[in-house]
């Protein structure tokens, strides 16, 4: 019995590379279009192998992914990262999209008082507020 199997259940691999908290959360983003296998839509139950080319759609950010191993232990993030291969052009992406991120929650914060309103400061909102 070898040590590391021939294939994999989609679902449970993405459970174990740490791309999902659970197996059933990895179901429904497979279910719903959001991972593709080899660049066709799949389901939780596909058998993946080595050298499998994945494409992971979650939140606002794309991963490009190559299965290099196949687990189905949920290990440390260190070792659920040698589980895959990030294409280098996904990898650029997604650290813009979380620079572009970074900086439009940096603009568009709340740079007013560090205190609640006080009643006073609520009417005049209101009023603001209602013309």
């Amino acid at each position: 019995m070898s040590a590391e199997p021939e294939s994999i259940r989609l679902d449970k691999w993405l459970w174990a590379a740490r791309f999902f908290k659970t197996r059933k959360l990895a179901a429904d983003a497979i279910a719903g279009g959001k991972v593709h296998v080899n660049n066709q839509r799949s389901k939780p139950g596909k058998e993946i192998r080595l050298g499998a080319v994945l494409t992971i759609s979650k939140d606002m950010y794309r991963w490009e992914l190559t299965v290099t191993a196949l687990s189905s232990q949920r290990r440390p993030a260190q070792e659920a990262a040698l589980l895959y291969e990030e294409s280098p052009e996904s990898h650029a992406k997604r650290q813009q999209q979380a620079m572009l991120q970074r900086e439009q929650r940096e603009l568009f914060a709340y740079s007013g008082q560090d205190h609640k309103p006080n009643k006073k400061e609520r009417r005049l909102i209101h009023r603001f507020k209602q013309g």
